[in-house]
C-alpha cells in the first residue's frame, strides 16, 4: 500500500475524532501531504501533534517514517510514534516495537520491542500478536516459549492474519507448543493459502501427504466451519 493512501485511509478517523479546527488544520494538511507540498503538512500537523492529538501524532510517526526522501525522517517518527504509544495508541505502539526489533531510529533492543508489542496485542492489534509469536517462538527478546507463542499465534490466527494462520499451522504439525494435530495443522493451512498466503498452500500440499483421504475430509470441514463462522469455531 502506498504511503499516501495508508494516510488517506486514516483521514476518516481523524475527522471523526477531531473536532472543528483540529479536523480543518488535519484535512488541510493532508491536501497539502497530497499535493507533495510536505512543508505545509507539517506546519498544520506538528502543532497539533503537540497539543496531544494521538491520532496526529501517530500519522506523524507513519509519513516521517515511510515516506520519500523529501520527508522521511526515522528519529523524529520514533519520537511522535513513542508520544502516540504512552497514549495507549495501539498502532504505534505496535509501529514503536518494529523499530525496536529492527533497530530503526533506536538501537536494536529485542526486550522493549516485545515491551510495545505486549501493550498492542493486548488491546487485539493482530500484527503485534502475530509479531510475539515469533518472538517467543525463536526467544528474541524473551525466553523461548513454544506455548506462550501458540498463544499469540493463534489470537492472530483468529483475526484473520495469514502469516499467523500458517505458522500455528506449523506449530500443529510438530507439536511445538501444542498437541501435535496433523488435521488442525491442514486446517490452518489451508485457511492461511485461503487468505493469499504461500507458504501455508505449499505446506497444506505437504501436510496431507502424512494423512488418511478421511483425515483430509474432516480437515477440509473443518477450515470451512472456522471460515463459516468467522473464525469464532476453529
Amino acid at each position: 500500500m502506498s504511503i499516501k493512501k495508508l494516510i488517506t485511509g486514516l483521514t476518516l478517523s481523524l475527522v471523526l475524532a477531531c473536532g472543528g479546527a483540529s479536523a480543518a488544520d488535519f484535512s488541510k494538511g493532508l491536501d497539502a501531504f497530497n499535493a507533495g507540498d510536505y512543508k505545509t503538512t507539517l506546519s498544520e500537523w506538528i502543532p497539533l501533534a503537540e497539543q496531544g492529538d494521538v491520532y496526529t501524532q501517530h500519522t506523524l510517526g507513519v509519513i516521517l517514517g515511510n515516506g520519500n526522501d523529501a520527508i522521511k525522517d526515522i528519529k523524529s517518527a520514533v519520537k511522535w510514534y513513542t508520544l502516540a504509544a504512552e497514549q495507549g495508541y495501539a498502532d504505534s505502539q505496535y509501529n514503536l516495537g518494529v523499530m525496536y526489533d529492527n533497530g530503526e531510529g533506536v538501537p536494536e533492543n529485542d526486550k522493549t520491542a516485545v515491551e510495545w508489542y505486549k501493550k498492542a496485542a493486548k488491546q487485539g492489534n493482530d500484527l503485534a500478536q502475530k509479531r510475539l509469536g515469533c518472538m517467543y517462538s525463536y526467544g528474541k527478546g524473551v525466553l523461548e516459549n513454544d506455548t506462550t507463542s501458540a498463544k499469540w499465534y493463534t489470537l492472530a490466527a483468529k483475526q484473520g492474519d495469514a502469516r499467523a494462520q500458517s505458522s500455528l499451522g506449523s506449530q500443529y504439525r510438530s507439536g511445538e507448543g501444542v498437541l501435535k494435530d496433523n488435521q488442525r495443522a491442514y486446517m490452518w493451512f489451508s485457511i492461511a493459502s485461503f487468505n493469499g498466503n504461500q507458504v501455508g498452500d505449499i505446506n497444506k500440499s505437504s501436510v496431507v501427504k502424512e494423512m488418511t483421504p478421511a483425515d483430509v475430509s474432516k480437515a477440509q470441514a473443518m477450515s470451512s466451519l472456522c471460515l463459516e463462522s468467522n473464525y469464532t469455531d476453529c
